[in-house]
């Protein structure tokens, strides 16, 4: 059966877009960069009715920093951000964890906002932004919005969004500790992570993030607590990567099995936990 073309708009104004969201809510198909709808439309997955291209609304793609506080506007590309100098001197973690993303040619055209919006429990950034306390700022005609990162996921595909909002920016502030991301990927370096860990530490403070392996990046603040006060030693790591492959209940899908998927978390969120050790 031949899908039925969607309807097309291109406003030229956050202004417009927002009007549209507000008349068509859901039906009103977002397009950033395109590269994840664009797959799940080719595979049948889904068949939106109206499309709302982004691309040619102004000043949505930016890199800046203010007062120790990073903002990326929702179309700006994984590539800029892995190669900008604001965000590599200042979140270099970030920096590493957008260059890790597919290829080159995804990351040209993915977007900060939708890989966000998008809430793909196997993509690599969402983990990294939650680990860095990052904010979502959603907007619509009514007014402006902030969401931290750990509360806009909410499971698979689906996000703290009201039907009127867009993406319009993500907000990190600089942090004085270290953080790391660490992707295991059980198939090409350019695939999608089987497991993804981020953890950052600050204060005396940890924050572990477990992505691609639940609808929604796992983070445990009673498991973390194990390490406050502590030196992340090799046995504070171990006993933290193992409390965490319990608690989680991993999926199955391509890239392994949840048994699989248990086995990679305990070792790879005690390796994240050695790297903020060693480094």
């Amino acid at each position: 059966m031949a899908m039925i073309a969607p309807e097309w708009h291109e406003p030229r104004s956050l202004d417009e877009a927002l009007s549209l969201r507000a008349e068509h809510g859901e039906e009103a198909t977002v397009v950033a960069g395109g590269s994840f709808l664009g797959i799940v439309m080719n595979q049948r997955l889904f068949a939106p009715t109206m499309l709302v291209a982004l691309r040619s609304v102004p000043d949505l793609a930016y890199i800046g920093a203010d007062g120790g506080l990073l903002r990326l506007g929702a179309m700006t590309t994984h590539r800029a951000v892995e190669r900008s100098p604001v965000v590599k001197e200042g979140w270099p973690s970030l920096a590493f964890t957008f260059s890790v993303v597919a290829s080159p040619r995804v990351r040209n055209q993915a977007t900060v906002g939708g890989v966000v919006a998008d809430a793909d429990y196997a993509s690599d950034p969402p983990s990294m932004l939650a680990a860095l306390e990052a904010r979502v700022v959603a907007r619509s005609v009514r007014g402006e919005r902030e969401i931290p990162m750990d509360a806009f996921i909410l499971d698979h595909y689906e996000t703290a969004l009201e039907e009127d909002e867009l993406v319009t920016e993500l907000r990190i502030p600089r942090s004085e500790g270290r953080s790391v991301y660490r992707k295991f990927s059980s198939r090409s370096s350019e695939d999608r992570p089987c497991v993804s860990v981020a953890a950052a530490q600050e204060d005396g403070g940890l924050r572990v993030v477990v992505g691609a392996v639940a609808g929604r990046p796992q983070y445990f603040p009673e498991i973390c607590d194990l390490a406050r006060g502590e030196r992340l030693s090799g046995e504070v790591a171990t006993e933290i990567g193992r409390r965490y492959a319990e608690e989680i209940e991993p999926l199955s899908d391509s890239r392994g099995s949840a048994r699989y998927r248990r086995r990679v978390i305990a070792v790879e969120v005690r390796r994240a936990l050695e790297d903020l050790n060693h480094d």
